[in-house]
């Protein structure tokens, strides 16, 4: 779900990996549709490589959106732009053991902003399997 979409820092909104070419990742905003490459000194992550700073372990961010899909019932969350009182509520609503002295307020608007922009682009899908880990 997640490991296609990236964040590209300096540019706004979330991406849609296209193809991969020898020097560029070709990437597709899902704010507006317009495709360009993107190289390899942006500094670029997908969505699927981040977590969030909790008291025990760093919860991944699609177990982030997935507590607040079922808190919302499928509907879009709070507007980002939000007061930072009610923007960090929210988030303790969600995720109550989130760690307040690394999580930031910028951190919590982005997650909000991100997990809008992918319920309205239909991109949110919590039926596909976990991979599995290896036992031994």
């Amino acid at each position: 779900m997640l490991k296609e979409i990236l964040s590209i820092s300096g540019k706004p909104g979330l991406f849609k990996l296209i193809n991969n070419t020898a020097n560029a990742l070709i990437v597709e905003s899902l704010l507006d549709g317009k495709r360009f490459p993107a190289y390899s000194n942006a500094k670029i992550i997908a969505l699927e490589d981040i977590s969030i700073y909790t008291e025990d372990e760093d919860m991944p961010l699609k177990t982030v959106f997935k507590r607040m899909y079922e808190k919302e019932e499928g509907k879009p969350a709070i507007n980002h732009k939000e007061s930072s009182a009610v923007i960090t509520n929210y988030i303790e609503s969600v995720i109550p053991e989130y760690d307040a002295d690394r999580v930031y307020v910028s951190d919590m608007r982005k997650m909000i902003q991100w997990y809008n922009l992918l319920l309205d682009k239909n991109l949110l899908n919590f039926d596909e399997p976990e991979e599995e880990k290896k036992e031994e």
